[in-house]
């Protein structure tokens, strides 16, 4: 606290901030792949210092979601299908060599938790939704890694996830319809349910076997009208 009484951040707590901010606006599309970086725009958005957002951006540069170019500052990280492509992939190899630890693991509480997130609001906002659905997607699938109990597995799939959904969120709202997500996760669960091994890994390749591809193509759409537009 401060002499007057009002509470004060120290450096690495506006850094944090700061962080925490520019990931928001990451994911809800405010600043958008191969964009320049503003650093006094981010400072007033934020409401703070130059300093704590520069620290900020050096940690979002080590996550590989920014890049900086020497004399002409920070860019948001331009769009790839191969790294796409790299990231279902290391997302399908991690998330299949889970299942033997998830189902051993398994309990009624864990299919309780995985259920309450296949529930949709259908009150909020199409854009909220969309939104929505996103998070519960992430959470759905480390919740069951979070039942594997594999720590250093889990690590890497939330950084996974932070690519895909940091830097590729415009690209993936509508990279399957909401019926097609749904009954995908609708059957992981009932394989989970089963506690069939060999169900489950099923259930998980024909998942990412369709949102992959929904995902590279949706993208190879994206970049190509870019680049239409541009000539």
């Amino acid at each position: 606290m401060n002499p007057s009484g009002t509470p004060t951040h120290n450096k690495s707590n506006l850094a944090q901030l700061a962080y925490e901010g520019i990931r928001r606006m990451l994911f809800h599309n405010e600043i958008v792949p191969g964009q320049k970086i503003s650093y006094r725009g981010l400072a007033e958005k934020l409401d703070m210092s130059l300093t704590p957002v520069i620290q900020a951006l050096k940690k979002l540069e080590h996550q590989g979601l920014v890049h900086y170019e020497t004399n002409r500052g920070y860019f948001t990280a331009p769009m790839s299908v191969q790294e796409v492509e790299e990231i279902y992939e290391l997302r399908e190899i991690i998330e299949i060599s889970l299942l033997p630890s998830v189902l051993y693991n398994l309990n009624n509480a864990g299919i309780g938790k995985l259920r309450e997130l296949l529930v949709d609001d259908e009150s909020i906002s199409r854009e909220n939704f969309l939104n929505m659905k996103l998070l519960k997607d992430r959470e759905f699938h480390l919740e069951i890694a979070a039942i594997s109990g594999r720590k250093t597995q889990i690590q890497m799939l939330q950084y996974l996830f932070d690519m895909l959904y940091l830097k590729y969120r415009g690209s993936l709202l509508f990279v399957a319809s909401e019926k097609t997500v749904g009954s995908l996760h609708n059957d992981l669960l009932a394989a989970f349910e089963s506690r069939d091994l060999t169900r489950c890994r099923k259930a998980m390749k024909n998942h990412f076997k369709i949102i992959k591809k929904h995902a590279l193509d949706a993208l190879k759409n994206m970049m190509a009208e870019k680049q239409r537009l541009i000539v």
